[in-house]
């Protein structure tokens, strides 16, 4: 009988040896939201604030993320290769003797150490004091999927960034959300969802894209419960527009949406809002790995950076040297949040912008974007000339048949020269196609400084290429030089 209860205490013992902090137990919430702040209190912190002070602020995070992850294998690695030693970096004006890091080298992590690679930091961290996880992948259309780690702290970090873009917006109190971000196992739905519910007020309708929710269900759902605010990739935004009008729903009478916050970029903000009664449309940036980077403020003069998350440097896309601004140049992000789980130092998105010069009207210290323009690894060249596929369709825009929906094929002829077609969608007959041929032509001409093919097709003819009704990011893009 002895024996029995002495044995008991041992139990108990290896038991909470065994135990593991829970999500918010794994780090302090409370000083996160002071440290990150959300609503009005962003503008009460960083109204007025100095370059100096956000520097400061700056400089402090940055060299926390760095200590972190000089524990990391793979920064380890990378740094070491590159020469860098732990006492080379003092502060964030060392920052450029870092190497670039991107996707690639993340997969190149995955391969070498599958299945989730050694870029995340948990190797060192014994399995009875890890922190819960949030894990996605990337879509993996291009080839394997990436996997997606989180960290409880850069997780909420990233949520409360989405909020917090949104709510600087102007999202109003009790909105109703609908958003057309995917979910499975890629990180954009959840993500979002996150965001909206912990952070907001808005009831929120995770509909999903439309392979989830189909598009017909999916502007049903907009009229049954009020939806107001719409959330998503524009294209599948100005495809539920389409489909609302085959319903014989009206925007502005059946469907009132007052907010359209997507992605943007260079698309015509007319066209889209005129589909669904002119609500007020803003844009964002951000990517999976690095969360919201840059927002669209009310004043609508670019989008501001979250300098007190983000250090974002644009760089030449050769040379990999700093742009003067108001250059494009590669948006190259370091967080400044991510100490925990995965930190992100000097990642190359190979995403286009240009920072817009100039004071800001609401005297923030924050630099602003222009937005996304392109992607600089999906670029084409053309007898000199850069051609963005993802900036062609906007060119189009003025011309009224257009439809929105276009794709770019880059090929070499038998002589081995190099040409684009470009392939858009109009509402002109097909017997009036040809005559348009040459204006098309001209126009783009015009603005991209060199002559490309055209050709036109009717609605919904280029949906099994650009494949706008199943992907989130349709695709504008087919390189056939090399098949």
């Amino acid at each position: 009988m002895n024996n029995m209860v002495d044995k008991a205490p041992k139990t108990e013992n290896k038991a909470s040896k065994a135990t593991y902090p829970t999500y918010f137990e794994s780090f302090d919430y409370a000083q996160m939201l002071k440290d990150y702040p959300l609503g009005d209190a962003v503008s009460e912190q960083f109204t007025g604030m100095s370059k100096g002070e956000l520097k400061t602020l700056q400089n402090t995070r940055f060299m926390q993320v760095v200590k972190r992850a000089w524990d990391i294998p793979f920064y380890q690695r990378i740094w070491g290769n590159a020469g860098v030693k732990p006492e080379d970096i003092q502060s964030l004006d060392d920052i450029e003797k870092l190497p670039l890091i991107s996707k690639a080298d993340i997969m190149d992590s995955v391969e070498k150490y599958p299945p989730i690679g050694d870029f995340h930091g948990l190797d060192g961290i014994p399995l009875e004091q890890r922190p819960p996880l949030v894990f996605h992948t990337t879509s993996g259309t291009t080839g394997t999927p990436q996997p997606l780690l989180f960290g409880p702290k850069s997780r909420e970090v990233q949520s409360l960034l989405v909020a917090r873009s949104y709510r600087f917006m102007g999202l109003k109190p009790g909105a109703t959300i609908q958003s057309c971000y995917g979910h499975g196992m890629i990180n954009g739905g959840h993500y979002i969802r996150e965001a909206v519910t912990k952070y907001t007020n808005a009831m929120f309708l995770s509909a999903g894209t439309g392979v989830e929710t189909r598009s017909v269900q999916q502007v049903n759902l907009m009229k049954t419960f009020g939806v107001n605010v719409l959330v998503g990739f524009v294209d599948y935004i100005k495809r539920l527009a389409d489909v609302a009008k085959e319903e014989g729903l009206v925007s502005g009478k059946d469907i009132k949406i007052d907010m359209i916050i997507g992605h943007l970029g260079m698309e015509s903000r007319e066209s889209i809002a005129k589909t669904w009664g002119n609500p007020e449309l803003f844009d964002w940036y951000g990517v999976g790995d690095t969360g919201t980077i840059a927002a669209e403020g009310p004043d609508h003069s670019g989008m501001y950076v979250w300098e007190d998350a983000q250090f974002l440097e644009l760089l030449d896309t050769d040379t990999n040297e700093p742009v003067v601004p108001g250059e494009t140049g590669n948006m190259v992000v370091t967080c400044l949040y991510k100490d925990d789980v995965y930190p992100i130092i000097r990642f190359n998105t190979h995403d286009i912008t240009q920072e817009i010069t100039g004071d800001n009207t609401l005297n923030l210290p924050f630099k602003r974007i222009k937005g996304f323009m392109g992607r600089s690894d999906n670029m084409v060249k053309l007898r000199g000339i850069n051609i963005y596929p993802q900036g062609v369709g906007p060119m189009l825009d003025e011309r009224d048949e257009f439809m929105g929906e276009f794709i770019c094929e880059a090929i070499r002829d038998d002589s081995g020269r190099d040409e684009m077609i470009v392939r858009a969608e109009v509402s002109s007959p097909l017997a009036e196609r040809e005559a348009l041929l040459a204006v098309y032509s001209d126009l783009l001409k015009r603005k991209i400084g060199i002559e490309v093919k055209v050709a036109l097709v009717g609605e919904g003819e280029l949906t099994p290429l650009t494949q706008v009704d199943i992907r989130q990011k349709p695709i504008r893009l087919i390189d056939s030089r090399f098949k």
